[in-house]
């Protein structure tokens, strides 16, 4: 093979970490198919309790929606210099993913307010389960973006090949999660 030939072969392998997200992304979308073919399965078998979802969980979609712009903005002025914007919207994205998980955990409020605690029906109890699964990814990708603000905040502004990369890998997660919580919603508005 020519070096040529082995240079573009060589560019065009996906880096092993962003496969390996990629796998890990793969494997929870498979868990979350599971979960909601399970909500089918239990829905079908009676004893099926409806009720609307709480207005918050939809304002909650408009927040991780937002953190995902915000993160994605972050991450366009970092590849172009732009360390302001880089560092302000990065903030942003971490505060309103933050404010996904409080609005979340309020909504579980408003839900036992409603008259659906945990425990009481499989309907309330499998919407429970599944967005705390959700919410537990994200904090996980809480964290993310709370290490990368520390390199934000505590390195000197360089676009380097290894930063780059640690971005895009949490900016990956984070649309993942972003997309995952639209399908949820959506998942749980048609099949009730």
């Amino acid at each position: 093979m020519n070096t040529a030939v082995a240079e573009t072969y060589r560019r065009s392998k996906i880096h092993p970490k962003k496969f390996a997200l990629w796998a890990a992304c793969a494997s929870m979308l498979m868990m979350f198919s599971g979960l909601t073919s399970a909500y089918i399965v239990r829905q079908a078998a009676g004893n099926w309790l409806e009720f609307r979802l709480p207005d918050l969980f939809f304002i909650n979609t408009i927040v991780i929606l937002l953190s995902s712009v915000a993160l994605h903005t972050s991450y366009i002025g970092f590849k172009n210099g732009q360390e302001r914007k880089y560092k302000v919207y990065m903030l942003i994205a971490f505060f309103l993913g933050i404010s996904f998980v409080v609005l979340q955990y309020l909504g579980w409020q408003q839900m036992v307010g409603i008259g659906v605690p945990l425990k009481a029906n499989p309907s309330g109890d499998f919407i429970y389960v599944i967005t705390g699964v959700h919410a537990a990814h994200v904090l996980g990708g809480i964290g993310a973006l709370g290490v990368a603000l520390i390199h934000a905040f505590s390195l000197k502004y360089e676009c380097t090949k290894g930063r780059k990369l640690r971005f895009e890998l949490t900016l990956t997660f984070w649309h993942f999660v972003d997309f995952l919580w639209v399908y949820l919603l959506l998942f749980f508005v048609l099949s009730s």
